[in-house]
Order: C-alpha cells, then sequence, then structure tokens
C-alpha cells in the first residue's frame, strides 16, 4: 500500500518518490458514472519516467528499467471520483515499482542425489518393460 507523505508516495521504507517526479494525466473514464461520466475526467493515469528521476540510484534504475521499461505507467478508472482513482493509480505505480526494486537471489544449480538418480533409473526401466509387453511378437514361423 503506497502511502502519502506529504508530497511524495513511500514506494519502500527507504524510498518515498515525489510527486514532481510522477505525471499525473486526467481523461474521461469508461468506467461507472451514469450521465456523470459524460462531463468529468475521473481516469487517471499516473507516469513515471525511470531516467529522468533524481530520487532513484543507478543501481535501482538499472533494475526497474531491466524489468518494467524506461516508462512506469498505471491507471485506475475503478471509482466515480477522481480523487479516489489518483489514490489507486498512485498505489498501483508504487507496487510497480516495489516489485521492480526487489533484488532477487541468484539461482544455485543443484545435482540431483544419487538415490534421485536411481529412481529416476528404476521408472525408466518400469516403463520400458510395461511398453515391451505391449509389443506384438515376432513371426514365429
Amino acid at each position: 500500500m503506497a502511502a502519502m507523505d506529504g508530497d511524495a508516495i513511500r514506494v519502500t521504507g527507504s524510498l518515498a518518490l515525489p510527486m514532481a517526479e510522477i505525471e499525473l494525466r486526467f481523461s474521461r473514464s469508461s468506467g461507472p458514472g451514469g450521465q456523470h461520466a459524460q462531463k468529468s475526467e475521473t481516469r487517471v493515469e499516473a507516469v513515471f519516467d525511470v531516467e529522468a528521476s533524481a530520487t532513484l540510484t543507478p543501481a535501482q534504475k538499472a533494475r526497474v528499467l531491466e524489468r518494467v521499461g524506461p516508462v512506469v505507467r498505471a491507471v485506475a478508472q475503478d471509482e466515480r471520483s477522481q480523487a479516489r482513482n489518483r489514490e489507486l493509480a498512485l498505489e498501483r505505480l508504487a507496487a510497480q515499482l516495489r516489485e521492480a526494486l526487489k533484488v532477487r537471489r541468484p539461482r544455485r544449480a543443484t545435482k540431483p542425489t544419487a538415490a534421485a538418480r536411481e529412481r529416476r533409473l528404476d521408472e525408466k526401466k518400469r516403463r520400458g518393460a510395461a511398453k515391451r509387453l505391449r509389443q506384438t511378437p515376432p513371426d514365429q514361423s
């Protein structure tokens, strides 16, 4: 959940993005609203330019660029109110950034155990025997 810290949104415990780095665009929503939807711009699109950010470190920028791309975009048009859609869009943007900034542990290659190799070979022998039983015997003439 992205918390609003005054003029910034909290992405992680140590990272808060200033609202100045996030562009908010408003347009007419295709969601709920009835006649109200024809007049008001309740759809909110939050756009964050990764490369232009002064808040992210070079390592964080590289991680986000690799996983999400140069521009992170989140759209909300679920609610009738622009204010609520703005909150939703910012939360979604923060969630995308949080996921992109996670440091993934490197995969460590492992070898199968001797018992696992033995089980595999036994299973292969059983399958081969079952298939041999299905074959028609060679012509006995």
